[in-house]
């Protein structure tokens, strides 16, 4: 067992599990506060009234939906910011082992 802790603890495997599984319970969070909270305010700041997803540039006949892009890239940055700040207040950073 000490072996595959030791495995475990060398490799970075915490990390990632930590990553993955913070990742994943903050990410409805986060995407539910980014489209109810800040894609609505955006939207109002810069005369767009169905929010920040509905803002697009129309070429000719196509119509780019940039308002979205930018939304999932404020939601990505969110969880990334949580995730990076939730490892280090919690210092699961130092559970992993450096090689010797």
């Amino acid at each position: 067992m000490k072996g595959f802790l030791d495995f475990i603890r060398e490799q970075g495997v915490i990390g990632l599990a930590v990553g993955f599984i913070l990742g994943g319970a903050v990410a409805k969070f986060v995407t539910a506060f980014i489209n109810d909270l800040i894609s609505p305010v955006l939207g109002v700041i810069l005369g767009m009234a169905g929010g920040l997803k509905d803002a697009s540039l129309n070429i000719g006949p196509v119509k780019l939906f940039y308002g979205d892009f930018i939304a999932s890239s404020i939601d990505f940055l969110v969880i990334a910011l949580v995730v990076y700040f939730g490892v280090k207040i919690l210092k699961l950073d130092r559970l992993d082992k450096k090689k010797t």
